[in-house]
């Protein structure tokens, strides 16, 4: 489609990382609540208050998740290692905020669940395409064939082609969590 092969297998192993985590952060959060509290507390403060305006919250939910894939992204130049620890963080605190969402409010867990798989089944798999575009970057520059600038200036192309595609499927995942989640899980 895009004329640069996705790896799979690479983008397998950062979805398990990021589930993983999550679990992860969900058995922390169960150890230490405090965890879990300022979590959700420090998520508020970085994407501020949910709004009465869909529209609002469709252009903070992008904003925030279009910052997080470039970041990823551009982890991937150092040793590629970067979007492993980026998803790793990310399924840590998802982890977390589901349990302080359900211990905080009383929400029970399959109104939680609702509320995050209608967008996190094309978000999280989104940012972890950003991950592989920058994997794919590095991989290209390290191993691939001719100067140092032309396997620079192919990985570029490559990895930024897989990023626009990640940026588009952010575009779906904010749209679906700003208008059509909230009606899904009754939020």
């Amino acid at each position: 489609m895009l004329g640069v092969e996705v790896p799979k297998k690479t983008l397998g192993y950062l979805l398990l990382v990021f589930l993983l985590a999550s679990f992860a952060g969900y058995g922390i959060g169960t150890a230490s609540p405090g965890t879990a509290v300022d979590a959700v507390k420090r998520i508020i403060e970085q994407i501020g208050p949910i709004s009465d305006s869909s529209f609002e919250n469709f252009v903070k939910i992008f904003t925030n998740n279009a910052t997080v894939a470039l970041m990823t992204f551009l982890s991937g130049l150092f040793f590629g290692l970067g979007p492993w620890f980026i998803m790793a963080f990310n399924g840590l605190m998802v982890g977390l905020v589901v349990l302080a969402v359900h211990r905080m409010s009383e929400v029970p867990m399959g109104q939680i669940i609702l509320g995050l798989i209608p967008h996190g089944v094309i978000e999280i798999p989104a940012i972890a395409l950003a991950g592989v575009a920058g994997i794919v970057w590095y991989r290209e520059i390290i191993g691939g064939e001719g100067s140092g600038e032309e396997r620079f200036k192919r990985g570029a192309v490559k990895g930024l082609k897989l990023f626009v595609l990640s940026v588009l499927l952010l575009l779906v995942a904010a749209f679906i969590e700003a208008y059509v989640t909230p009606k899904v899980a009754g939020l």
